[in-house]
């Protein structure tokens, strides 16, 4: 009778077991004082101290934070507009299109997505003379490109859960669109908001693929230059990049959570004192 919920028990221990001792083990060997990233020759942390020497490090998770920070702005930006004209204008000319083209990269390989970005910058540059090289420009335009469509998907499905009549009751009593928007729609839908932009965010900052075709000399992000040492032999000073990373996006993680939560439990109690006012 028990032997089906062991079974399933067993299958989730194995898959977190799967996911997290590898992450443990390279947290674990970033403090190996061997040069050897598999080989155990004391506890040390001279890998970090070297690792905040390394200019090129530096210079690359600098790049790879603004263009995840500009990139991930403009995306909400685009997609929260885009989601609300889809969740909100159900019949327009060019819906069917609209909805394609938001659903095509969700689908599609980033191998794609990145030859027609390369495509389209080297056309630019021909018709138009811009972008005149390949660069931070290119790779944040490609990034709030196949971004969007991410934030797009979380806005649409938040407001498509979200009650219309709240915006309609405040249009009869006299609010501009505007005003229905600045203090009802976007109150409501703030937490898939934040949601598209951390998501917007993450997806950024661990392009590999995309960036690599849109990318030029002088402009290699830190995921790329991860790649482009990883091929070389994974080293210690990787095992402390990674673990760093790590660190950062689970107090990430903590804080965004935290801040959803306290998020949710505000709209709710505001419903409820609404609710309690008009009975």
């Amino acid at each position: 009778m028990n032997r089906r919920p062991l079974f399933l028990i067993g299958m989730l221990c194995f898959g977190f077991a799967f996911f997290y001792i590898p992450i443990l083990s390279m947290i674990l060997f970033s403090f190996n004082d061997s040069r050897l990233a598999t080989v155990w020759g004391g506890f040390s942390t001279k890998w970090y101290a070297e690792l905040f020497r390394n200019d090129k490090v530096i210079e690359a998770a600098l790049l790879s934070l603004r263009i995840a920070l500009i990139s991930a702005t403009f995306a909400t930006i685009l997609g929260t507009m885009t989601g609300i004209a889809m969740a909100r204008f159900r019949r327009f000319k060019g819906r069917t299109l609209l909805s394609g083209l938001v659903t095509a990269p969700l689908v599609m390989p980033e191998v794609i997505t990145g030859i027609a970005s390369l495509m389209l910058f080297i056309l630019m540059a021909q018709w138009l003379g811009w972008p005149a090289q390949r660069g931070f420009t290119t790779i944040t335009l490609a990034h709030i490109t196949f971004s969007m469509v991410f934030v797009t998907t979380v806005v649409h499905s938040r407001m498509i859960q979200a009650d219309v009549s709240i915006e309609e009751a405040a249009v009869d009593l006299g609010s501009k669109p505007w005003q229905v928007l600045r203090d009802i729609t976007l109150p409501v839908i703030s937490p898939a908001i934040f949601s598209g932009w951390l998501l917007a965010f993450t997806i950024s900052i661990d392009d590999v693929v995309i960036s690599n075709f849109v990318t030029g000399p002088g402009n290699t992000t830190l995921p790329i230059l991860i790649w482009s040492k990883v091929k070389l032999g994974v080293t210690p000073d990787i095992n402390a990049l990674a673990t760093i990373t790590v660190v950062i996006v689970g107090i990430g993680v903590i804080i965004a959570g935290t801040l959803l939560q306290r998020a949710e439990k505000r709209r709710l109690r505001d419903e409820r004192m609404a609710y309690r006012d008009n009975l």
